[in-house]
């Protein structure tokens, strides 16, 4: 889908799965979206989609319970995971979205990308660490977005922006953080151009894989 240009604006709810089993076949191209129960993921695709209501956003943390679908293209979806770490559930239900979040990411051989978000008053919690470690390890490209930027100066967020740029060198090449803000607009045309990218370039890995196998066809 090199030649075509994404429209956000178009995208459509599909499906909510309670694990990888229940959700479209496993092809095409998917870019991901996870965070914290309050990181503010439903507002963050709301306006990376420009629809106020297409994924449910709620005063209270911890309402994304489901894998929910949504469809850019045919062939290219976003997906909204369950948030993680501060929901006040019973263990066994948390456990259970830990369960199924853990399948996606390590199984779904569709999912291009995945954008965690994380407030940026409070980044790099233990839990964001080791979601970016997941993504790191199955050689996905990422994108911390650090969302309610307006609730800091200016100064602040470039201060802040630069620290979590350095932590997340740890991570690997893949990793690129932008400062986001939902109501003001913050960070939305970057993050627009790196799911762009994602969608319409090879997977850096896979660039390398296939360098590999024409050098060793040619010796």
């Amino acid at each position: 889908m090199s030649d075509q240009k994404l429209l956000f604006q178009n995208a459509y709810f599909t499906t909510s799965a309670p694990d990888i089993r229940h959700m479209p076949e496993d092809e095409g191209i998917e870019i991901a979206f996870a965070g914290r129960s309050n990181a503010g993921k439903s507002s963050a695709l709301n306006a990376l989609t420009r629809q106020k209501r297409l994924a449910k956003t709620s005063s209270t943390p911890g309402r994304t319970q489901l894998i929910n679908v949504f469809n850019v293209t045919d062939d290219v979806r976003l997906i909204d995971l369950p948030g993680y770490g501060y929901a006040k559930v019973p263990i066994a239900v948390r456990n259970k979205w830990q369960k199924a979040l853990g399948e996606y990411l390590q199984a779904r051989a569709c999912l291009k990308g995945l954008v965690v978000l994380m407030d940026i008053r409070h980044p790099l919690k233990d839990l964001d660490q080791q979601m970016l470690g997941w993504a790191a390890e199955s050689g996905l490209q990422i994108l911390v977005a650090l969302t309610k930027a307006d609730k800091l100066s200016q100064s602040e967020r470039s201060k802040t922006l630069r620290k979590v740029r350095e932590a997340c060198l740890y991570f690997g090449e893949n990793v690129e953080v932008i400062a986001f803000s939902s109501t003001r607009g913050f960070g939305l045309p970057e993050m627009e151009s790196v799911i762009t990218r994602w969608c319409t370039e090879p997977n850096p890995i896979d660039s390398e894989e296939l360098d590999s196998d024409t050098s060793d066809e040619q010796a």
